[in-house]
C-alpha cells in the first residue's frame, strides 16, 4: 500500500530540487520550445519552387506555350534558358538547379501532326524524395497539356468539343491544402516530450546515488514505489509545462488546426508523459550513473520517436521486422492520436486502441521502475 504522507514528502522534496536548480529548469523549459521552433520550420517535406533550366531546341510556339505552362505554376521556379545539355549538368552536379527540361527540335511539328511529341526532364535524383515530388508535379502538367492538345486535335476533327468519359474531382480531408507543416508539427510534439520527459527522468535517481543521497533515502521508511511516484510527480508538472507550451506554439505560431477535444488530448497526453516519465527512472535506477542514464536514455527515446513513430516516415513502408518492432514504442501510439485529435477531430471511439497501449505501457513501465529499484534496495 503506498503512503501518500511520504509520496507527498518525497514530491515537495523534487520540487524544491528542481526550483533551486535554475539552470536546469531553464533548460527543461527552453529546449523543447527551440527544438519545436527550430524543427518546426526546418524539417518541411513541402517541395515548390524547384530550380529549373529550360533548353528549348525547337523554338515555336508550342514549345513557348510549355513553357509558359511551367513558369506559370507555382512550384516551378525557371532559372534560365540554355542552348545546350552542358549547363543543366553543371547546375544539377553544384546543386544550383533541381531539374533541366529539354524540348526536341521536331516538338512543335509532331504536335501540330497529331503525334506523339517527347520532352525530356532531367532530374537530380540525389535527394529522392524531392526528385519524386518534382517528378510527380512535372508530369501532372505535362500530361494535363498533352490532354489539353489531345482534345483539341479531336474536336477539331468531330467538328465538336469532345468531353472526356471520366472527371476526376479531388478532395482532399483533414490537411486540404497538403502543408507537410500540419502533420509534421503534432508528431514533433510527441518526440519532444518523449525527449525531454525520458531525459530529465533519467538523472534524477542516479544522481541521487552519485552524490550519496540515495543512501540517506534507503535510511528511510520509504518504499520503492513511493520513491518512483514522489519523484515522477514532480517532473510531471514539469512535463505538462512543456506540453502546454508545445501545443500553443503549435496551434499559435505553426497555425496547426486544433479540431479535436482538448479534454482527450490532455487525458492521453497525460498518460504518455507518465510512461516517458517511468522510463527514465527505470533508467536511472538501473545504471547509477548521469553519463550512461543519458546516452541510454537519449537513445531509447530520440532515435524510436523519430524514426518509429511514423510522424516522419510511414511505418507502413518499412520492413516487417522493423513494423512489429515500432510497436512496443509509446511515441507511434502517441503520434497517431495527435494527427488524430488535431487533423481529424476524431474522439476515444476511434483512437482507444492508441490510448488503451498507452496505459498498458505506462503501467508496465512503472512496474519495471519500481521492481528494479527495490533490486539495487536489496
Amino acid at each position: 500500500m503506498i503512503s501518500f504522507r511520504r509520496t507527498r514528502a518525497v514530491f515537495i522534496k523534487e520540487c524544491r530540487h528542481i526550483l533551486r536548480d535554475v539552470r536546469s529548469l531553464i533548460m527543461a523549459l527552453a529546449v523543447p520550445l527551440l527544438m519545436l521552433l527550430l524543427f518546426g520550420f526546418a524539417l518541411s517535406l513541402d517541395v515548390d519552387r524547384i530550380p529549373t533550366l529550360i533548353y528549348d531546341a525547337d523554338r515555336t510556339a508550342a514549345s513557348r506555350e510549355l513553357i509558359e505552362r511551367l513558369a506559370g505554376s507555382p512550384y516551378f521556379d525557371i532559372k534560365g534558358y540554355v542552348d545546350t545539355y552542358r549547363p543543366i549538368e553543371a547546375g544539377i552536379d553544384r546543386g544550383t538547379v533541381l531539374m533541366g527540361v529539354a524540348i526536341p527540335r521536331d516538338y512543335g511539328k509532331r504536335v501540330a501532326a497529331g503525334d506523339r511529341a517527347e520532352v525530356q526532364i532531367l532530374i537530380d535524383g540525389s535527394d529522392s524524395n524531392s526528385a519524386a515530388i518534382a517528378m510527380g508535379y512535372v508530369e501532372s502538367l505535362v500530361g494535363n497539356y498533352s490532354f489539353e492538345l489531345r482534345s483539341d486535335a479531336l474536336s477539331r476533327k468531330a467538328g465538336r468539343r469532345f468531353e472526356p468519359p471520366i472527371d476526376p474531382r479531388l478532395r482532399v480531408w483533414y490537411n486540404s491544402t497538403l502543408q507537410s507543416r500540419n502533420y509534421v508539427v503534432p508528431g514533433l510534439i510527441a518526440v519532444i516530450i518523449m525527449i525531454i520527459a525520458a531525459l530529465l527522468t533519467s538523472l534524477t535517481i542516479a544522481r541521487e546515488w552519485e552524490m550519496g543521497s540515495m543512501e540517506q533515502l534507503l535510511s528511510t521508511p520509504l518504499r520503492p514505489s513511493e520513491l518512483v511516484a514522489g519523484k515522477m510527480f514532480a517532473f510531471f508538472l514539469l512535463g505538462v509545462a512543456d506540453m502546454l507550451m508545445a501545443v500553443g506554439v503549435g496551434v499559435l505560431v505553426f497555425g496547426v488546426p486544433l479540431r479535436g477535444s482538448i479534454v482527450l488530448l490532455a487525458g492521453t497526453a497525460s498518460v504518455f508523459l507518465f510512461g516517458a516519465l517511468f522510463w527514465g527512472i527505470f533508467i536511472s535506477a538501473a545504471t547509477r550513473s548521469q553519463l550512461m542514464a543519458y546516452q541510454i536514455g537519449l537513445i531509447t527515446s530520440f532515435l524510436p520517436a523519430f524514426l518509429l513513430s511514423g510522424f516522419v516516415y510511414a511505418i507502413e513502408n518499412m520492413p516487417a521486422p522493423i513494423q512489429v518492432l515500432s510497436h512496443i514504442f509509446p511515441s507511434r501510439y502517441f503520434v497517431t492520436i495527435l494527427k488524430g485529435i488535431f487533423l481529424k477531430g476524431v474522439g476515444l471511439e476511434v483512437l482507444w486502441p492508441q490510448a488503451l497501449a498507452l496505459v498498458i505501457y505506462m503501467a508496465v513501465v512503472f512496474m519495471l521502475a519500481t521492481s528494479k529499484l527495490r533490486q539495487r534496495i536489496a
